[in-house]
């Protein structure tokens, strides 16, 4: 198999798409879970670009990884000065790592109207740059930037860059496709001659951006064309519409392209170890990626399902399994029967298709789709009804009541609204008040505040997302709406869903059916220990 070393720039180029914010610890996961998964390169950050970076390599001298080596970013030195007076430079070697990227610039524009020096004086900064690097123990992997245009613009002068790179003593030659704009044929063009050229003098890698929809394509294709060195992000986030995607390049290059991207037995973990990236940064796995998403292998038509079940080479193109995915038959009214009943042996085997309450439960389900309620998404809900229908189910509270009330202006920063419940728990009354940022959030933290008393494992309960959909916009404000909320305890995740002209108690119904789906998954768990 051909061996690609993958780098991983989570935490660099990652850290620069919006919304993206990382602790030094939250950093410090993020490397063991790229560790767990086997990446070649974590780059890790610029030590001198920011106090946080710098502190967080200070850190990682004293974390131990399996299998990654950690990389540290910068420039090359700037111009017209000595590499031994450059703060940058300076701030790389503090930063203590074995491995350093160091950028250049590739592009004639770039040099002359940017950082306005002579096309002489940037070739001698890269040259300059990896051979004090080098003399001091560093190895560097130079990363190209804007070569694709460079390379259209001034083919000899991109390549100069180049061989700059490799007379300081760079190991790793990165052509980077910065601007996001390259076709995959003008990349395959352009790795096809850097290999033929200088293949033996270094490895050859590409770094894409996703501006066209290409990065995932592109970075292939540069494989293809005599690339061993891909790097990207996890999860594809990043500047602009974001980076090439390692959790869409690894499966392909390993399942599909006879590539060995990291070690053997490690992509299964791909998934479990996207979820976790996903929650440290705190933001939703996409459920549309491809491999890793939720949908990945989600079907929802009953043909599609019928067949699936049959033989999975009818509409999967891998096995979920090879990922560390799940095959996954959405609820909905096109959903045929043995969709629904694959559905519920996952947590009651003993419902055969055969059994009268099957029936029930379809016309249950489709009775309640009419009214606006959405299982394919609400695995929590589903399970909840299926429970209630075939007398698997007891309640774990009841409500007696709910109030909410808003402010404006705001008494606190953070707070507009208050909730007071009243909830009764084996015969025991429990009556709570909550604060938060909005009504449903007050309710929850109400909630939370009433039952963590009776049932302590709800405080790992948390809510990562919250939808809300008007189902009759003719109806104006009296309209039927769907909530659904998605939670989490930090080991699975779950969706729940409530429907109603009220969309304080749609929101109740779903978030009551988060808490419970929860309860009882935490007493099977406890039970399954005990047996």
């Amino acid at each position: 198999m051909k061996k690609i070393e993958i780098l991983d720039s989570t935490l660099r180029d990652g850290a620069q798409g919006e919304g993206i914010s990382f602790s030094v610890q939250d950093k410090i996961h993020i490397c063991q879970a790229l560790d767990d998964l086997g990446v070649a390169y974590i780059e890790a950050g610029n030590p001198g670009s920011n106090p946080k970076d710098m502190e967080f390599f200070q850190k990682m001298k004293d974390v131990t990884l399996k299998t990654s080596k950690l990389c540290a970013f910068g420039s090359t030195r700037r111009k017209d000065i000595k590499c031994s007076e450059d703060s940058n430079l300076q701030s790389l070697l503090a930063a203590g790592t074995e491995y350093v990227v160091i950028f250049g610039k590739s592009w004639t524009f770039q040099v002359t109207d940017i950082i306005k020096t002579t096309l002489e004086e940037n070739l001698a900064m890269i040259r300059d740059t990896c051979a004090y690097l080098k003399e001091n123990g560093r190895h560097v992997i130079y990363d190209a930037e804007h070569f694709f245009t460079a390379y259209k613009v001034c083919r000899d002068y991109a390549l100069k860059t180049l061989q700059a790179a490799v007379d300081g003593g760079a190991e790793v030659l990165c052509l980077c496709e910065t601007k996001g704009g390259a076709l995959p044929s003008e990349c395959a063009e352009a790795c096809a001659d850097v290999t033929e050229n200088f293949g033996k003098k270094a490895v050859i890698g590409i770094h894409t951006h996703n501006d066209s929809g290409l990065a995932v394509a592109n970075s292939l294709m540069a494989v293809e064309n005599g690339a061993t060195h891909v790097q990207g992000v996890l999860l594809g986030f990043g500047e602009r519409t974001g980076n090439a995607n390692l959790s869409t390049i690894i499966p392909n290059l390993q399942l599909k392209m006879d590539c060995q991207c990291i070690p053997e037995g490690k992509l299964e973990e791909l998934t479990p170890v996207a979820k976790r990236v996903s929650e440290i940064a705190n933001i939703g796995l996409d459920s549309s990626l491809p491999y890793v998403g939720g949908n990945a292998f989600a079907h929802k038509a009953g043909m599609h399902i019928d067949a699936v079940l049959k033989n999975p080479l009818a509409y999967e193109h891998v096995a979920p399994e090879s990922v560390g995915n799940a095959r996954v038959f959405l609820m909905s009214e096109v959903a045929g029967r043995a969709t629904i009943i694959e559905k519920i042996q996952k947590f009651e085997p003993s419902i055969k298709k055969s059994d009268p309450i099957v029936n029930d439960i379809i016309k249950k389900m489709k009775d309640l789709e009419f009214e606006g309620y959405q299982f394919e998404g609400a695995d929590g809900s589903f399970e909840l009804m299926v429970r209630k229908m075939i007398g698997k189910y007891q309640p774990f509270f009841k409500l007696h009541y709910y109030q909410t009330n808003g402010s404006n202006p705001r008494p606190e920063e953070g707070v507009c609204s208050c909730a007071q419940i009243k909830v009764e728990v084996d015969g025991e009354i429990e009556v709570t008040a909550g604060e938060g940022a909005g009504p449903v959030n007050a309710l929850d933290i109400a909630l939370r505040h009433a039952l963590e008393r009776f049932y302590p494992l709800v405080s790992k309960l948390r809510l990562t997302d919250y939808k809300v959909r008007v189902l009759d916009g003719k109806s104006a404000t009296a309209s039927r709406v769907r909530v659904m909320i998605e939670s989490t305890d930090g080991e699975t995740s779950w969706t729940t869903v409530g429907v109603s002209c009220d969309l304080i108690e749609a929101s109740w119904i779903a978030l009551c059916d988060s808490f419970e789906y929860k309860l009882i998954k935490d007493i099977e768990k406890k039970f399954r220990k005990l047996v």
